[in-house]
This record gives C-alpha cells, structure tokens and sequence, in this order.
C-alpha cells in the first residue's frame, strides 16, 4: 500500500473528509494535499524522518537551533508605557525592559486526569544561548478530587 492511499483511508476512517467533521471536512483535504506533496519527493526512510521532524518544528512555531538571545530576535512590545520584548523565533520566549529573559512554558503543569495548564508559576528565566523546553510538573490530587 503507497503512502498515498495509506493516508485516504485512514482519514476517511476517521471521517475527516466528511462535511460533519471538524472543519467541514477540509482537514482531511489539508493532510492529504501534505501527503501527496511529501509523497512527491521521495524520500527514503532516512531522509522522510529528518524531513516530518523538521516540518513538525516548524509548523509548531518552534526553533531548529538554541535561540541567541541577539538583539534582532527580539519584537518590541508595549502596553501603555510598560515595555518588554518577545522572541520572534520562538514565541514562548519574552524579555523584561531590564533584559530578563523567560519562557512563558518552561513549566506546564498535569492533573492527575492528564489535564494540562500553565499559569504564572510556568515562568522560568532564560539564558542565552537557549534550546526552549519544558518541565512537565504533576499536580496532586486535591480532597476535592476524590
């Protein structure tokens, strides 16, 4: 069975190609427009891992090598006088008008039903160069839980 037609059938099994799907179907059209174009180029088991790798960084907005911290990775902000930056390879990633640098999701926090969350304890301050990443911290279950 070609890629391709692994691809149709098992989004159609999943009914992503159906107007009461998500997105009226259109999913299913997207990723199959990505498969047919990544079918297209041939590539060996080597080369189609490093390739769905680097694509899948990419399309999350994520950085391929450690951020530099240099000054033309940085948009400025400024909400009523109160100045910070944030990095324009990884969006996560702000600095303080006095230079401070954090990732917004250094720390993502799980419930014990799998439930994920950040908040402002997710803050961890950065140096540079920097290769973003995140601690998953487990929550415990409150006695409201049981």
């Amino acid at each position: 069975m070609t890629l391709r037609e692994h691809a149709r059938m098992e989004l159609e099994a999943a009914g992503l190609f159906s107007k009461d799907s998500d997105y009226e179907g259109m999913l299913g059209d997207a990723v199959m427009e990505l498969i047919e174009k990544f079918a297209d180029q041939g590539h060996s088991g080597f080369s189609a891992s490093m390739c769905i790798s680097i694509f899948t960084r990419l399309a999350r907005y994520e950085p391929l090598s450690p951020l530099t911290g240099a000054d033309d990775e940085w948009t400025e902000l400024n909400y009523d006088g109160d100045v910070s930056y944030q990095n324009k390879r990884c969006g996560r990633v702000f600095k303080d008008a006095d230079g401070r640098a954090y990732d917004i999701e250094g720390k993502v926090f799980r419930e014990p039903n799998g439930a994920t969350y950040t908040s402002k304890e997710s803050r961890v301050f950065v140096a540079f160069p920097y290769t973003p990443t995140t601690e998953i911290v487990d929550v415990p279950a409150s006695e409201g839980d049981a």
